[in-house]
């Protein structure tokens, strides 16, 4: 099995094109929500630390919001509580696909969290900036303050690109992305 894992900005369009390897995708942000909902263990960890805030489960992305907004370390203390549940997830999911030829890895923070091991693909999405700002402003839950926290915790872009096995500039047109998808995938296969 080979393992992608995917990097870039954030809104450089990781989610679309994992999604258009056509092979398993483990989406971190959807097993994220999917802790916030169904994970009782974990409400209780962060309502332990935010009793004035974390009230009710499943836990409420507004609440969450409301504590990021309240002090910038709030933020690492929720991802000290999320992140091993992640791990634990990303695991189960390479043990189901361990058959198929090839998985993509959608994880927002894969090296910063050190999930990424030495036989990992790495690929980096290469968009413009304004393009990207412009996505982002667009968003329905776009909040300034949260994307410069997120932004904090990221390597610098350099250091991903740098580190990428290979590169996918994405113009965020459609036919263009959708070929360079198709060039890797299969140069990733041939190997």
């Amino acid at each position: 099995m080979k393992i992608i894992g995917v990097l870039g900005d954030i809104g450089s369009g990781k989610s679309f094109i994992s999604k258009k390897f056509n092979s398993p995708v483990f989406d971190a942000d959807k097993e994220v929500s999917k802790i916030y909902n169904n994970n009782y263990s974990c409400y209780k960890k962060l309502n332990k630390i935010f009793p004035q805030t974390i009230k009710q489960f499943p836990i409420s992305k507004k609440e969450l919001i409301k504590v990021i907004l309240k002090s910038s370390k709030n933020l690492k203390k929720i991802i000290k509580i999320v992140h091993p549940l992640v791990r634990v997830e990303m695991y189960k999911f390479l043990k189901k696909n361990k058959k198929k030829k090839l998985v993509v890895l959608d994880i927002p923070l894969i090296l910063e969290n050190k999930l990424n091991q030495k036989n990992f693909i790495l690929i980096y999405i290469n968009s413009d900036a304004k393009k990207i700002k412009s996505k982002i402003k667009k968003r329905k839950n776009f909040n300034k303050t949260i994307y410069k926290e997120l932004k904090k915790l990221q390597f610098p872009l350099k250091k991903k690109k740098k580190l990428a096995n290979y590169i996918i500039h994405n113009d965020f047109k459609m036919k263009n992305t959708l070929k360079n998808v198709k060039l890797i995938k299969n140069k990733i296969l041939e190997k």
